[in-house]
Formats: C-alpha cells, sequence, structure tokens
C-alpha cells in the first residue's frame, strides 16, 4: 500500500469523532518530500470542527511550506473519501490543479487532481 496512505490511516487514529463517528486522516505532501498529517476534529458546534486535510495543511503552511505534490485521504470507512468542498478550495489557495488526491478504498486506491474534483476555484491569483 502506498506510503502516504498509511501515513494518513495512523493520523486517523488520532480523529475526535464522537458526533458522526467518521474518522477522518490526511497526509500531504510537500514539494520537497516533508509530510505533514491531519485528522478530523469534531466539536458539538460543527461549524467549529476541523477537517483532517486542513488541519495537515495548516500545519504545513505555519511550518513555512507553500507547495505540495500530494495529498492523501482515508476514513474509517475505507470507502473513498474525497476532500469536502470547503478543503478543496483550501488546498486550491497554495496547490496547482494537478496536486494528486489519493483516496483510500481499503484494498485500492482511487486517484484524481485537484482540478478534476474542483474545477474554476477561487484562486490565489486574485490576489495578485
Amino acid at each position: 500500500m502506498n506510503e502516504l496512505i498509511e501515513l494518513a490511516r495512523e493520523a486517523r487514529e488520532s480523529s475526535y469523532a464522537p458526533y458522526s463517528e467518521y474518522h477522518v486522516g490526511a497526509a500531504l505532501e510537500t514539494s520537497d518530500g516533508t509530510i505533514f498529517t491531519g485528522c478530523n476534529i469534531e466539536n458539538a458546534n460543527y461549524s467549529n470542527s476541523v477537517h483532517a486535510e486542513e488541519l495537515a495543511l495548516s500545519e504545513a503552511v505555519r511550518e513555512g511550506y507553500r507547495t505540495f505534490d500530494r495529498i492523501a485521504v482515508s476514513s474509517s470507512e475505507l470507502d473513498g473519501v474525497t476532500p469536502c468542498g470547503m478543503c478543496r478550495q483550501s488546498l486550491a489557495e497554495f496547490c496547482p490543479e494537478d496536486l494528486e488526491i489519493l483516496c483510500d478504498d481499503g484494498d485500492s486506491v482511487s486517484t484524481y487532481t485537484l482540478g478534476e474534483l474542483i474545477p474554476n476555484t477561487i484562486h490565489r491569483g486574485m490576489l495578485e
């Protein structure tokens, strides 16, 4: 199995999801090969919940990284979960359309690009 998927699975184990019981982990790889992981952290007020992809991205940005090559996502259901729309837009702020997104199906991995999952994003280029 892919190393990035394995790291996403490991991150998923730290998830706090008492409400949905849907545990998610993510592993984000920078362009220099550094990997940051994250897990979902739920809150009774769902709008205050943190998604696994957001946490991994936030940690990477906090450490000064701005270029990324791949992200893997794994859920407790091993259902091939993809990043939600909010996470896709957050990734689009820092990642190219060809960012590889690996989704854990259990015995296999489905692969997409960010551009396939969220075309025509609100892009950071608007700030330039």
